[in-house]
């Protein structure tokens, strides 16, 4: 059945949570009052990455060729069809170790569900939509915890390897670097538009294709020389974890709008309106630190801070790394790879037309 032909009456996955995917983080200037005055609590040495810069995900140093990668990510439906929800949820949650540059090696399932409204074989869909994305990956769903809850919410804690020379943090971008993004933005827009009802057969497919690639790539870009930055494009939008990569670096993120790869139909549906509440509470967070050319779209701003679900790879590269950057992208399916950016000394993040 096709999950855009809900029948009347039928219950809606969607229906039970006030926000969908990545969409559902707390909005950056309330997550930063949030934790402005948290101190991360005990800092070993070993720990290599913990949260001075925002990072995908936590390293920790095992031995002199060996470093544990772990995150965590959940979230609440962003398509009613439960197969697909468990598969973005957990495609997702897995990217963070990619962007850190590692091998996953193991998950554990993080499941609340309203039980008593929820039918459990839609429960049960969501979990194997999970296992089936932690198959490509290669790994185990190993253990989990499951809870009672209002909203459905699903994800997973993954853990990966990584050799410590080769973590890639979001920190480590030079002056001179261009930026490569992986996959193309719109995720949140579609989504708008599919809680309408306002999104065809072909924008659906485009919404799942693009959720569900594992942004396995990463773990050839830690092997490169060349490439000295690597983030994962989610919630924030663009133009948030963009910034965060600035600041972790001292310097300026430059991205040419003209050349962001954007999926079909996105440019007219937010022209249309089709913009997430989150994109708004984004730009509030941040857009004081962003400069926008006065030729920009109008819908540019709004497509910058879309939140991503399950976005693609933002790489900080050498130039004459660039071509070997986007071919390793073309090699994994990521077809529309593309240099969008430079970075720079300054500060901030500038848009241009």
């Amino acid at each position: 059945m096709n999950p855009l032909d809900t029948p009347p009456g039928a219950l809606r996955l969607t229906s039970f949570s006030h926000g969908g995917g990545c969409g559902c983080k707390i909005a950056p200037g309330v997550l930063s009052e949030i934790l402005k005055n948290s101190g991360g609590g005990l800092i070993p040495k070993e720990l290599m990455v913990g949260i001075e810069t925002a990072d995908d995900a936590a390293v920790y140093r095992l031995n002199d060729t060996q470093a544990l990668i772990a995150t965590t990510d959940f979230f609440m439906p962003i398509v009613d069809d439960p197969y697909d929800f468990g598969r973005i949820a957990a495609t997702n949650a897995i990217s963070d170790v990619y962007a850190m540059g590692g091998q996953p090696i193991m998950a554990l399932a993080l499941v609340a569900m309203p039980v008593n409204q929820l039918p459990l074989e839609a429960i049960g869909q969501i979990i194997k939509g999970g296992e089936a994305i932690c198959r490509e990956a290669g790994i185990p769903i190993a253990g989990g915890h499951t809870i009672d809850s209002v909203e459905p919410i699903y994800g997973l804690v993954v853990l990966g390897l990584v050799h410590p020379d080769k973590v890639r943090r979001n920190a480590d971008a030079k002056a001179g670097d261009v930026l490569i993004l992986g996959k193309p933005l719109g995720v949140g827009v579609l989504s708008a538009a599919l809680k309408k009802n306002k999104l065809d057969a072909d924008g659906y497919a485009q919404l799942v294709r693009t959720t569900t690639m594992l942004n396995k790539p990463g773990i050839a870009f830690a092997a490169m020389d060349g490439v000295h930055a690597l983030t994962d494009i989610t919630g924030f939008g663009l133009a948030g974890h963009t910034l965060e990569l600035a600041r972790g670096a001292g310097l300026r993120a430059v991205i040419e709008w003209p050349r962001v790869p954007l999926l079909p139909g996105v440019g007219a549906m937010a022209a249309d309106g089709f913009v997430t509440g989150a994109s708004g509470r984004n730009w509030e967070g941040y857009g004081t630190q962003v400069t926008l050319d006065a030729a920009l779209p109008a819908t540019a701003r709004d497509l910058l801070s879309d939140p991503q679900t399950s976005g693609g790879l933002l790489v900080s590269c050498a130039p004459e790394v660039a071509d070997d950057v986007l071919r390793v992208f073309a090699q994994g399916g990521f077809d529309q790879a593309a240099v969008i950016g430079r970075m720079e000394a300054g500060a901030g993040l500038r848009v241009t037309a």
